[in-house]
């Protein structure tokens, strides 16, 4: 029997490690010949290149798409995409997949989606179905639309897929590969690694030992213009808080200057004794350190997933997770300094909660390598009208 080849595009750094163990499950699967790309910000060290992470794993890259056109506006986010969709069509053209997968909402992601679709090979589509309030939730949803197999995290996901128009019968709920990595480190007693020593960064090394909170706060793409006005609010309760903080650099979205901004203008302006700068770290070792947090600040989708498992507090900041599923962990603030500053306080008194199976029970990318060698590939939707 000929394997099938499935192509993975990875396109931004937390894409890698929501799909690692969908990509080990590819690997190992008889029937099945993983394709892997990378493209996008995964590639570019300033936004932590996911490259070595991947290939100390042991995935061989079939092809890098270099697309990332510097701006971090919201016509540099609209000219990435074409420029991913001409780069794309060629990889797919070269190494021939029998089916795409692409992973979420972040504009990127949309190039993906179209040049598999223009091209008639079919596509699958993880975490769809799910809802934010901002232009990621239109980037979700019209994947789902361009998409023939949807590998939804949660029941309100895969009904919401099947309302958008989507035939039941390729709408699967595997949950999110990302709680696989969270179910082999939640039973983890203590951290593994020394932070600065594996990962360097910059910035105070504070004690760990006694407690530490950590950030990590993206631009919302809907409110670009406003990136470094939020991200100095932040800063500013943290500076407050006068905690050990490990911080960590946002995303390549519309915005991501302003908050790069921000941060490198209050560091001038501020002696930070108790905060240290990362860029990125291996998924594992990063859930580990969310793990034995007293608490998440900012506005991550890891606050809502990843933490609902490990039942890890989270603050959650502004308009960027609005609608998504919560696990009971979380407490949602405005972009203000006195209500940042007293919820993680509030947070870190209510300490852990109970692991929340809302996303997922840590066997996802099993499920999803299963289904890709199963499902039928000349599939064609029925357009209900």
């Amino acid at each position: 029997m000929q394997k099938r080849k499935i192509a993975v595009v990875i396109t931004a750094r937390p894409s890698y490690s929501r799909v690692k163990t969908v990509l080990t499950a590819i690997q190992k699967h008889p029937n099945l010949e993983l394709q892997l790309i990378i493209a996008a910000s995964a590639l570019l060290d300033r936004y932590g290149s996911a490259v070595n992470y991947i290939e100390k794993d042991g995935f061989a890259i079939a092809a890098k798409v270099f697309n990332v056109l510097e701006g971090e506006n919201l016509t540099a986010a609209a000219k990435t995409t074409g420029i991913g969709i001409l780069e794309l069509s060629t990889v797919f053209d070269n190494l021939k997949p029998d089916i795409v997968v692409t992973v979420a909402d972040r504009f990127e992601t949309m190039a993906t989606a179209i040049a598999a679709s223009y091209m008639n090979i079919p596509l699958a589509h993880i975490q769809g179905g799910e809802v934010t309030g901002n232009i990621d939730e239109k980037v979700r949803h019209a994947i789902t639309k361009l998409a023939d197999y949807h590998f939804v995290a949660s029941e309100s996901a895969k009904e919401r897929v099947i309302k958008l128009g989507e035939e039941s019968k390729m709408v699967f709920n595997t949950g999110c590969p990302s709680i696989d990595l969270a179910s082999e480190i939640i039973n983890n007693k203590t951290l593994s690694f020394d932070p600065y020593e594996k990962y360097g960064g910059v910035g105070a090394k504070p004690d760990l030992n006694n407690g530490y909170v950590v950030v990590m706060q993206h631009p919302v793409t809907t409110e670009y213009k406003d990136s470094r006005k939020h991200i100095e609010v932040t800063l500013e309760a943290i500076y407050k808080l006068n905690k050990p903080t490990l911080w960590f650099w946002p995303n390549v979205d519309a915005g991501a200057d302003g908050t790069s901004t921000g941060i490198r203008a209050f560091r001038e302006q501020h002696q930070l004794p108790n905060v240290h700068f990362f860029k990125n770290m291996e998924g594992k070792d990063f859930l580990q350190l969310l793990k034995h947090s007293d608490c998440l600040i900012g506005n991550s989708s890891v606050g809502i997933r990843e933490c609902a498992f490990l039942g890890v507090p989270v603050v959650n900041i502004g308009s960027r997770q609005n609608r998504r599923e919560r696990g009971g962990n979380s407490v949602d603030v405005d972009y203000s300094e006195k209500e940042i500053g007293n919820a993680i306080k509030t947070m870190i008194q209510k300490g852990q909660s109970i692991s929340s199976p809302i996303y997922g029970d840590g066997k996802a990318g099993v499920k999803i390598a299963k289904l890709l060698a199963e499902v039928p590939l000349q599939f064609h939707k029925t357009i209900n009208y």
